[in-house]
């Protein structure tokens, strides 16, 4: 099965991860102009009013661009919706998408109604949606989505934890269409592996925390610089969803990274607001508690997102070089 003209069209195939807080108009925009999907969650734009304003101000950069640089390949952008109970937003976000036509719509912790999936597709749009096991792909493929974003272990964020190569071979038995894998995936070399493997596009994520444009402390940037893989901690303490946090920021917070507490599920807290982490410290989940995969261990400076993206590439095509050289 080909894919959507929208993920088609790509200087490399990479679909950015909507990041909780860090992602903003700032980083879309970097992203899209570097020729990879640009995206960010609705629940980063507040109040929920500043959506319209982002999704205008990203347009009209991206047109802007496109008019001076009629050659450019430029990235779609995609927004990340929260299929929740306690995101009260998600009705009047969709509203703003679907009025903004925006390319592709990333749904996640649950299937999306398929009522809505139509309405994307009425102008045109595509829905991707995330899932961390098989159970999860054939519900949302049930509901009408278009393709799959495959979360494994490693990824940042709420991750799942089976190895890529199991999930993507699984979820290929049953399904051809469009499917992205996410988990730690930070270099050229794992984005052609995330290809090889079975999968059509390489979600990343952590690699674009360390630039300017990720709206995130300079401290959680140096972090991320100074993390490897070992300093990621996976668990669903904080907002009741499994996930991988850096440990110095644990630490920072006053709490043992090796010996959290199980999160009480009845008090699921998603992204819709952060999180309590601990009501002695007063930290939360995503703004004090952050978010890394286990491809950090690769993050060794913080450099503009343009620069990210030529560095990507440079190793994705020395990678594909490298493998057909010696496929004789």
């Amino acid at each position: 099965m080909s894919l959507p003209s929208v993920l088609s069209r790509l200087r490399l195939p990479v679909v950015s991860a909507p990041m909780f807080i860090a992602s903003g108009p700032e980083l879309v925009v970097a992203q899209c102009l570097s020729g990879v999907v640009g995206s960010f969650p609705a629940l980063n734009a507040r109040p929920q009013a500043e959506l319209d304003r982002w999704l205008t101000a990203i347009d009209a950069q991206l047109a802007a661009h496109r008019q001076t640089h009629p050659d450019a390949v430029i990235g779609p952008v995609a927004v990340n919706q929260i299929v929740h109970a306690s995101n009260t937003r998600l009705e009047a976000d969709l509203d703003v998408c679907i009025a903004h036509r925006v390319p592709i719509i990333i749904s996640s912790l649950r299937a999306p109604e398929s009522s809505w999936i139509s309405r994307v597709h009425a102008y045109g749009g595509i829905v991707l949606h995330d899932v961390i096991n098989v159970r999860h792909a054939q519900k949302a493929l049930e509901a009408g989505v278009d393709g799959l974003i495959a979360v494994a272990a490693g990824a940042g964020g709420h991750a799942g934890t089976l190895s890529p190569f199991a999930l993507l071979g699984e979820i290929r038995a049953f399904f051809d269409g469009p499917l992205v894998l996410s988990g730690a995936i930070a270099s050229g070399n794992a984005i052609l592996a995330a290809q090889a493997a079975g999968a059509d596009l390489a979600y990343v994520g952590t690699r674009w925390l360390a630039t300017p444009e990720a709206r995130i402390s300079d401290d959680h940037r140096q972090a991320l610089v100074d993390a490897r893989a070992a300093d990621v901690v996976y668990s669903d303490f904080f907002t009741g969803v499994s996930g991988n946090y850096l440990r110095a920021s644990i630490v920072a917070a006053g709490l043992d990274p090796d010996h959290l507490p199980k999160a009480d599920k009845s008090k699921l807290n998603t992204l819709t607001k952060t999180a309590d982490a601990d009501p002695a410290s007063g930290a939360k989940a995503w703004r004090d508690i952050w978010g890394a995969g286990q491809g950090v261990g690769q993050i060794d400076a913080v450099i503009p997102a343009a620069q990210v993206a030529d560095r990507l590439e440079r190793e994705y095509l020395a990678a594909r070089a490298r493998l057909l050289g010696g496929a004789a």
